[in-house]
């Protein structure tokens, strides 16, 4: 399955992704640790116990990039040249080991690129839900898209 040219995008244009993905305690203790983050929330259950949580939450950069990946075969595989910016991230309920997260997103905008003749940029707005389908995560995301090949 491969990933949608610029052309392809229209702003409005959303994507409900089907790829689920269960979020494991060796999950967030493996990106924690290679990541370099000693932060007791995310390692030390037994100081977890005693926040409002009372288990280690998973790290929010993890989330953040579990929603990402869960879009890609769906919009960018294989058609994105980079990325260019997050902005508005949020984080509005914590994930716990055991969440079980999907993925949607809304194109937000498209541009043609200044300085590129093969791209164009696109605005992505991108959203986790847990299985209770609360939302977990968020955020804008700019992408630089190739044009459909001449």
């Amino acid at each position: 399955m491969a990933g949608l040219y610029f052309e392809e995008f229209e702003p409005g244009q959303r994507f409900e992704h089907a790829v689920r993905r269960t979020v494991t305690e060796a999950d967030n203790v493996l990106f924690s640790t290679l990541t370099m983050n000693p932060a007791a929330i995310h390692l030390d259950a037994e100081y977890a116990r005693g926040t409002p949580f009372g288990v280690p939450l998973v790290n929010s950069v993890f989330t953040l990039g579990l929603l990402v990946g869960l879009s890609v075969y769906d919009t960018t595989f294989g058609t994105t040249i980079g990325n260019l910016g997050f902005e508005e991230v949020r984080f509005p309920k914590p994930v716990l080991p055991g969440d079980t997260l999907r993925a949607a997103t809304t194109v937000v905008s498209k541009r043609e690129s200044q300085s590129r003749q093969d791209s164009g940029i696109v605005v992505f707005e991108h959203r986790a839900f847990n299985q209770r389908n609360e939302e977990v995560a968020s955020c804008r995301r700019a992408a630089l898209m190739l044009k459909r090949p001449a």
